[in-house]
């Protein structure tokens, strides 16, 4: 059993410990499986030895009701976007309308095999390609790859096919890639991957490019310029499209990072401000399933000098019929298995259908007016290192409570004791301890109030009590652990635990 103790010291809920094999007891089950007479055969005629147990595994034996209520109580344990407020700066958690997830449940597409011959998958087929025109719609770009499996993937894909126009015009890759300090922190790894050196463009005082500054890094040794708008701290890159040319004007090209698309639909296209290949992040602006590792789709999108190099197959259309075309000589090739997520396609396809133009546009109103109000409410209880609009997001810091010793790892601890999971923290880097909130358009103006209320709390008890938030959290039901510890010391595979006759009081077993 675990104790968890309130900030008051009282003795707060008490949890049953979620082993299950500390549950178990010989006999018990919750299931009977009927043996048939089998031909006799040695398990070692059909298996190789190193495939042989030595001897039983070693598995909980437990009844169907505890099994049940073990995988409900972890569920429980989790926080979600369907539990409340997900404030992840960058990471647009909003809401996923349970319509789409109808449609991805759909027999013809939940069951549809990979290896289906395309004469018979032609529904998925034209719904893929219905998808790669509305996304090339929203961006003001030429045509659009859904294979990509995550945003990150889909950074790679887009420098790649920059990488393959170089090689095909110029002879030469070059060598750099310009990333500002705003930009997402997956951008660098990308170009990295793809051979490019980065170098790394300080945000100006506004806290977006500044043009000279472009103008004196851009020659003929850079590739590209790989920024995020709106970036990182929220803020649009006003002078884009000058910044656009300059590259232009040297042979480079420009990728966008889409992360932060839900600023902008309906309002921006990033065709129109120069940008030549961007991906977006299904999971994060057409709100399919977000988190726990997948399964992502980050779709690339290319003016049309691009187009030769993107991804294969392709989605074409011949004699009335849709077909994966393989023969595209100047494409990178193949980047994901099969064609991608198809599931997070279904999803995002009846999200953009039901909301249409008009519905789209509204999202970035209502999410940029959400940051804004959250922006405004915060003001004087957390530093603003940028006190102007922002965008869909807003960037805080820990200035002000660092005069009563607390920092930014404390105040989202505490904030969990509230019922709300954490902003985003200590990013982006150009903030020293930032605290990175976006509400998205999900959340209603009472909900906002609440965020707000107790985001002031806390910086209340930063000043009265210190003392609560650097012990925090205090009503979850893990206490605060090491993470530095369990980022250098990953333990990746189970284990059977020794079960201790106490408990760490500070935290259960560890």
């Amino acid at each position: 059993m675990t104790t968890i103790s309130t900030p008051a010291g009282t003795q707060g809920l008490v949890f049953e410990e979620p082993l299950l094999l500390d549950q178990s007891a010989p006999g018990r089950g919750g299931y009977e499986v009927k043996t048939q007479a089998v031909e006799d055969v040695e398990p070692a005629e059909v298996l190789p030895r190193w495939a042989l147990r030595d001897g039983p595994a070693e598995l909980p034996e437990v009844s169907e009701p505890e099994v049940a209520r073990h995988f409900t109580r972890l569920s429980q344990w989790n926080f979600s976007i369907d539990h409340g407020m997900y404030p992840l700066g960058s990471c647009t958690m909003k809401y996923n309308p349970r319509f789409n997830e109808a449609m991805a449940r759909l027999e013809g597409f939940a069951a549809l095999h990979p290896h289906t011959p395309e004469r018979h998958a032609q529904g998925a087929l034209e719904l893929m390609k219905a998808l790669e025109d509305l996304l090339a719609r929203i961006t003001g770009l030429h045509a659009v790859s859904l294979q990509p499996s995550a945003g990150a993937q889909g950074e790679f894909v887009g420098v790649q096919m920059i990488r393959a126009r170089h090689l095909d015009c110029h002879g030469t890759p070059r060598k750099t890639v310009l990333i500002p300090e705003s930009a997402h922190g997956t951008n660098p790894a990308s170009c990295t991957l793809a051979g490019y050196d980065i170098v790394s463009v300080p945000a100006g005082d506004r806290g977006i490019l500044e043009v000279a500054r472009i103008e004196r890094l851009m020659n003929d040794d850079v590739a590209a310029l790989m920024l995020t708008n709106p970036n990182t701290l929220g803020l649009f890159e006003t002078h884009i499209v000058e910044i656009a040319e300059i590259v232009h004007r040297r042979g480079g090209l420009v990728y966008m990072d889409g992360a932060n698309m839900n600023a902008l639909l309906g309002h921006a296209l990033p065709g129109e401000m120069g940008v030549d290949v961007m991906h977006l992040n299904l999971h994060k602006t057409f709100s399919t399933p977000h988190g726990g590792g997948g399964p992502g789709a980050g779709p690339v999108a290319v003016v049309e000098e691009l187009e030769p190099y993107l991804p294969t197959p392709v989605i074409a259309r011949r004699d009335g019929a849709f077909v994966l075309d393989d023969e595209r000589p100047k494409s990178i090739g193949r980047v994901r298995s099969f064609y991608g997520n198809f599931g997070m396609f279904v999803r995002a396809y009846a999200y953009i259908r039901a909301l249409g133009p008009d519905g789209l546009k509204r999202i970035a109103d209502v999410a940029v007016l959400n940051a804004n109000y959250i922006r405004e409410g915060l003001k004087g209880a957390y530093h603003l290192p940028f006190d102007v609009p922002c965008m869909h997001e807003v960037v805080f810091n820990d200035k002000l409570q660092q005069a009563h010793g607390i920092k930014t790892l404390d105040i989202a601890k505490r904030l969990m004791d509230y019922g709300y999971h954490p902003p985003t923290v200590y990013f982006p880097l150009v903030v020293a301890g930032a605290l990175m909130i976006e509400p998205t358009e999900s959340e209603t103006r009472r909900s906002l109030d609440q965020f707000i209320a107790a985001m002031r709390s806390i910086a209340d008890e930063a000043k009265e009590n210190p003392e609560l938030l650097k012990t925090a959290p205090h009503n979850t039901f893990r206490r605060r652990l090491d993470e530095v510890r369990a980022a250098r010391h990953l333990n990746l595979r189970w284990r059977k635990p020794a079960i201790a006759d106490d408990e760490d009081e500070k935290g259960g077993r560890s």
